[in-house]
C-alpha cells in the first residue's frame, strides 16, 4: 500500500492540472506571454486560454499592425511548438494550401518500373484483364509517397503538435474560405485518392483577418472570435517600453500621444504598433532629446507609408509638435484674399489712409431749411406728366399730353403687312 509518505518529491503541487496542457490558467498565460515580450490584456488571455482547453480556432480580426500575427508567432514560442503558416492571397487555390501530387515523381517512378509493369500483365489474355491488374496498383502510385503537402495539410499530418497560422484569411478567395472549414471542424482533411487524414496532435490554429471582405458565418461559427483595436495610451506604452526601443519614459510618453493623433487623421494607413516601435528606435539611434517640428518631418515616413498622409501629415507636424502652435498658411500671407481693404501683401506695417472728410448729415424733412419736405417732393414724382418733353426725346402737338407719339395710318399698315395669316 502506498501511503503519502511514499509519494515522489517531485510530484505535482495540484494534481487537478493536467500536465499535457500548455496553460494552468489565465493569469499564467498573461505571465509567460509577457515573458515572451508580448503584452495581452484580460480579453486576449483568456481567448487563448478558451483554445487551449476547449481545441477552437482562434480567429482575430482588426486593422493591419495590431499584433494578430505576433500572437500566432508568440504562442508558438511560449508553449514550444513549432509554426506553420499559411499566407493567403487572392487566386490561391487549394494546391497551395492543402496538398499537391507530385507528377513528376509519379512519372519517373512509372519509366522505372515499366518492366515490372509489363511482368505483371504479361499473362493477361485480354485487354480488360490486363487493365484489372494494372488499377489493381493504384495505390502504389497515388500514396502519400508522391503527395507534396502543404501548409494544412502539414500541420494535420505533423507528428509534434504545432501551431497553424492562416495569416490574412480575408484576402483569399471564398472557394478557399470553403476548403478550411472541415479542418477547423474536425481537424482533418479528406483526399479522394487515399481517404481522410485525421491529425494526431490537433493543432494551435490562429486566423488572422484585416476585414478587406466579410467572412462567412460557417467560418466564424467553427472560431473563438476576437476583435484587436489599437491599444490604450497606457497599453501602448508599455509595449514601447518592453522593447528596450532606449528612448526615454518622456519622450516615449510624447510619442504615443502623436501616434494617437496621427490615427485620428484621415490616412490611407494608420501608423501600426510595429511601426511605432520603429520610430521609438529611429528617435532613440539619432539621438532625440525633444520632439520638434523639424524632428517629426525627418522622420515621420518611418510610420506614414503612403505619399497623400505623408503630404497631410506635414501639413498637421506643427499641432503635433505643440498642441498649443497655430500652423502658419501655406501662402504666407497670413490671411485670405478677397477683402476690400485695410491689409497689404508682405509689408510690416499697413499703408495709413487718409482721413475722410465730415459727411454732411442728411435732413429729410426740409421744412426746417424753409424747402418743401422730402415726403412732398416724393409725392411730386409721382404725378402723371411730371416730365418735360425733352425727357421722351419726341415734338409734343397741341392736344397732346406731354410725352406721346403720333403713329400715321401707312406706317401701321407697313407694320402689319408682314404678318402671316393663321391657316383655316
Amino acid at each position: 500500500m502506498t501511503t503519502s509518505q511514499d509519494q515522489p518529491t517531485d510530484a505535482p503541487a495540484d494534481p487537478t492540472v493536467d500536465p499535457a496542457v500548455d496553460f494552468a490558467s489565465v493569469d499564467d498565460v498573461r505571465e509567460r506571454f509577457s515573458e515572451a515580450g508580448y503584452l495581452v490584456d484580460e480579453r486576449l488571455a483568456t481567448t487563448v486560454f478558451l483554445q487551449t482547453r476547449l481545441d477552437k480556432p482562434v480567429l482575430l480580426e482588426g486593422p493591419a499592425g495590431v499584433g494578430k500575427t505576433q500572437l500566432a508567432q508568440s504562442l508558438a514560442q511560449v508553449t514550444g511548438r513549432r509554426l506553420v503558416r499559411l499566407q493567403c492571397y487572392e487566386g490561391q487555390d487549394e494546391t497551395k494550401a492543402l496538398y499537391e501530387w507530385d507528377y513528376g515523381k509519379q512519372l519517373l517512378y512509372t519509366q522505372i518500373l515499366r518492366e515490372k509493369i509489363g511482368q505483371i500483365v504479361e499473362d493477361t489474355s485480354t485487354i480488360p484483364e490486363a487493365v484489372d491488374r494494372i488499377a489493381a496498383q493504384d495505390s502504389v502510385f497515388f500514396s502519400d509517397k508522391f503527395l507534396a503537402p502543404r501548409p494544412l495539410l502539414e500541420a494535420i499530418t505533423s507528428p509534434e503538435p504545432v501551431v497553424l497560422l492562416i495569416d490574412e484569411v480575408d484576402r483569399a478567395d471564398e472557394a478557399l474560405e470553403a476548403v478550411l472549414l472541415e479542418l477547423l471542424a474536425e481537424y482533418q482533411i479528406s483526399i479522394p485518392e487515399i481517404g481522410t487524414v485525421v491529425a494526431e496532435h490537433k493543432p494551435y490554429v490562429v486566423l488572422t483577418s484585416n476585414n478587406t471582405r466579410d467572412l462567412s458565418a460557417a467560418l466564424k461559427r467553427r472560431c473563438l472570435h476576437l476583435f484587436l483595436d489599437y491599444p490604450d495610451a497606457q497599453r501602448e506604452l508599455e509595449i514601447i517600453a518592453s522593447k528596450d526601443t532606449g528612448l526615454s519614459e518622456t519622450l516615449a510618453t510624447r510619442l504615443v500621444e502623436v501616434v494617437r493623433q496621427l490615427r485620428e487623421l484621415d490616412l490611407r494607413k494608420s501608423p501600426s504598433i510595429s511601426e511605432t516601435i520603429d520610430w521609438a528606435r529611429t528617435l532613440a539611434v539619432l539621438g532625440v532629446s525633444e520632439l520638434s517640428a523639424e524632428v517629426l518631418s525627418s522622420t515621420l515616413n518611418v510610420v506614414v507609408k503612403y505619399e497623400r498622409d505623408l503630404a497631410r501629415a506635414l501639413r498637421e507636424v506643427p499641432a503635433l509638435s505643440d498642441p498649443n502652435a497655430e500652423v502658419p498658411d501655406p501662402s504666407g500671407h497670413g490671411h485670405g484674399h478677397g477683402h476690400g481693404e485695410g491689409h497689404g501683401h508682405g509689408h510690416d506695417e499697413e499703408p495709413k489712409r487718409p482721413p475722410s472728410p465730415p459727411r454732411t448729415p442728411v435732413v429729410d424733412d426740409e421744412d426746417d431749411l424753409g424747402g418743401p419736405s422730402g415726403k412732398e417732393k416724393r409725392a411730386s414724382k409721382d404725378q402723371p406728366g411730371r416730365h418735360d418733353e425733352a425727357y421722351y426725346g419726341s415734338t409734343s402737338s397741341p392736344g397732346r399730353s406731354p410725352g406721346s407719339r403720333s403713329v400715321s395710318s401707312s406706317q401701321g399698315a407697313r407694320s402689319f403687312q408682314g404678318t402671316r395669316k393663321r391657316p383655316l
